[in-house]
């Protein structure tokens, strides 16, 4: 068996008022799942459980992300969380604070055989 990419989804979720990067995070991650229904698995024979889903989060301050929340979000399918630096935090000019901006990239594979 061979791990193959069969699915590629983007999201991105802000945060306008709480500077909560999980908050931009879940949403960025909602948004790119919520696009479209992939039902891919069940097409080549396989239960949704056996995706295997890479999740990539860019945001300003990935630390500050619970991967654990976040992994929660899937009904199915074998997640794992990256976060790395990017997104983008605009500070607000009229108050404190800032709006936070996460991109999430989720990669959909499955575990099948090469043939040829």
């Amino acid at each position: 068996m061979a791990k193959k990419r069969i699915a590629l989804e983007i999201g991105q979720g802000t945060s306008l008022r709480k500077d909560d990067y999980t908050r931009a995070a879940e949403r960025a991650v909602k948004n790119a799942l919520w696009q479209n229904s992939l039902n891919v698995a069940q097409a080549f024979g396989f239960d949704k459980n056996e995706m295997i889903v890479d999740v990539t989060i860019a945001v300003q301050k990935p630390e500050k992300i619970d991967r654990n929340f976040v992994k929660e979000i899937f009904p199915y399918g074998r997640v794992s969380i990256d976060t790395t630096f990017g997104g983008l935090d605009i500070p607000k000019t009229e108050t404190t604070g800032k709006t936070i901006i996460a991109t999430a990239v989720l990669v959909i594979s499955l575990d099948m055989e090469v043939v040829g």
